[in-house]
């Protein structure tokens, strides 16, 4: 079993404490070590007694401290980082964040000489701006809670979903071909077009475009997220409540280009 030493973890304020702690006995004894020769046999062990105890007291009570507070801090440095990488409505991340850790991904492609694929989806609420006309902002805002729900719960661990407009989704799958994105882009359509939404009481059905873009080899946020935006353009122009799927960059591939419910 791997011990976790990370700043956030008991283990570091442990190991820390007891190695630091450790150090403070052997100094103290190589220091006294030169006086032993000149001591009587109890005065030996009362310097060593001491020796060990006051280290091992003093020391490794404020080791402990210092560690702990460390750990706080660390702790409390991690959540602010969560807080500022979180959209706070949904749970998802924000723009800037999603858009971060995508970059990065698509950066590591490029250093890398084996092939990698992927896929950007981008889900946007259809008539969105009628549910908070009709129903209140109130219920727009569990609308859309409902609606992040409902992509996390079709998505693999390592995918990344982000807020990244008003009632506006980024999904990134990575490692994903063509067929396999367009297959999770359609399981998020039907799932939120079959989700019970009543405000009280009054049935409100929810329904979602989807524009999705794959690539196979090296390509920039920007690039993917231009061709995705364009399928959502076609999605939405043919009547929502679809998904429009094109792949970005690579030779064509056998996915279904456009899903329409009618």
């Amino acid at each position: 079993m791997k011990l976790d030493l990370s700043p956030t973890s008991w283990g570091r304020v442990i190991a820390v404490t007891a190695v630091g702690t450790a150090f403070f006995i052997a100094v103290a004894f190589f220091v006294d070590s030169f006086n032993f020769p000149y001591l009587s046999p109890e005065a030996v062990w009362r310097a060593q007694m001491t020796d060990l105890m006051l280290p091992l007291v003093l020391g490794g009570s404020f080791l402990f401290f210092l560690m702990w507070k460390i750990r706080q801090l660390a702790i409390a440095q991690r959540d602010l980082s969560v807080i500022a990488a979180t959209d706070s409505l949904t749970a998802v991340l924000n723009r800037g964040a999603f858009s971060m850790l995508v970059e990065a991904y698509l950066e590591q492609t490029r250093k890398q000489e084996q092939t990698r694929s992927g896929a950007l989806l981008i889900i946007d609420a259809d008539h969105f701006k009628l549910i908070n006309d009709r129903l209140g902002h109130d219920c727009g805002d569990q609308a859309l809670k409902l609606i992040a729900q409902a992509i996390k719960g079709q998505l693999r661990g390592g995918d990344i979903v982000g807020r990244i407009g008003g009632e506006e989704f980024g999904v990134f799958l990575p490692g994903v071909d063509p067929s396999q994105s367009w297959v999770v882009a359609e399981s998020i359509r039907r799932r939120i077009r079959e989700m019970e939404f009543s405000p009280g009481g009054r049935p409100c059905p929810l329904s979602v475009s989807i524009g999705g873009t794959s690539f196979t080899g090296p390509i920039t946020y920007e690039e993917i997220f231009s061709a995705a935006d364009k399928r959502l353009y076609t999605a939405k122009s043919n009547g929502r409540d679809q998904v429009s799927f094109d792949p970005v960059g690579t030779s064509p591939a056998p996915a279904p280009g456009v899903a329409t419910v009618h």
